[in-house]
């Protein structure tokens, strides 16, 4: 099973799992994803979610070879698109508390998925990346929504531009991540938080979360946001971009230039 499902308490802990792609969005996580955080959000015993990787790796993102065999055409890309954001927007306007815990690569979907929750904690070899930018393609997973917000709007830009990697501190500083705990300690802290939010208000937190969303600007980025992956995918760029990955080549665009 590519995703695990735990009960600890109040608290689901869901574990990415999947070694031989490092944790990518195959079809069989991301189908995984969507009943683990439906089945969040419908439980109301369940108070907390924690999101993690398993084997040294957060999530390495979309699975180039599975994208690389998808049909081109913009309507086909566009409803893989939704299907993934049904639950990223679930995901982010969850009215429970979520926590990251990002150990390794969180590179792509992956940094997205990191970001949709309300807290991240990485241990010191996390690295974040934008690596959309190699592929000729835009950010996705709500990343237009949640970065900014995270960030800043100018460094929101610079980091979706140069598709650079950005270790633990790094992301620290920046404030996309909270705490950076050894890899060892790592899951033990987020369940131990999680712990502590399972006893507050329910109500209290739900009101939280809500207020600080603004629902309509994120269906907005979202609907831009598959329109977009839909036009880049289906443009040659991206397809020798693909076809480059798989064959072990260095990508065209490299921040800085070689």
């Amino acid at each position: 099973m590519s995703v695990r499902f735990e009960r600890h308490g109040a608290t689901a802990l869901v574990s990415i799992d999947s070694p031989a792609t490092r944790n990518a969005f195959t079809t069989e996580v991301r189908e995984g994803l969507a009943r683990a955080i439906s089945t969040v959000r419908t439980d109301p015993e369940i108070r907390v979610l924690v999101i993690a990787g398993a084997n040294g790796h957060f999530c390495a993102g979309g699975d180039i070879r599975g994208m690389s065999e998808s049909p081109r055409e913009g309507a086909e890309w566009r409803q893989r698109m939704h299907a993934i954001q049904q639950w990223i927007a679930e995901l982010i306007t969850l009215d429970k508390p979520v926590i990251a815990a990002v150990d390794g690569a969180a590179f792509g979907a992956g940094f997205g998925l990191a970001l949709a929750a309300d807290i991240v904690l990485a241990s010191p070899r996390a690295r974040f990346c934008l690596s959309f930018m190699r592929l000729g393609l835009v950010p996705d997973c709500g990343i237009f929504y949640t970065l900014p917000r995270a960030v800043g709007a100018q460094r929101a830009k610079e980091l979706m531009l140069s598709a650079r990697e950005v270790g633990a501190q790094e992301a620290r500083e920046l404030g996309m991540v909270m705490e950076v705990h050894e890899s060892d300690q790592l899951l033990a802290r987020a369940l131990a938080m999680a712990e502590s939010f399972g006893s507050a208000s329910p109500l209290a937190t739900s009101i939280i979360k809500r207020t600080m969303i603004e629902p309509g600007e994120l269906a907005t980025l979202l609907d831009r946001e598959a329109n977009a992956q839909a036009l880049c995918f289906g443009s040659g760029y991206t397809q020798q971009a693909l076809r480059a990955f798989l064959d072990k080549q260095p990508p065209a665009f490299r921040w800085p230039r070689a």
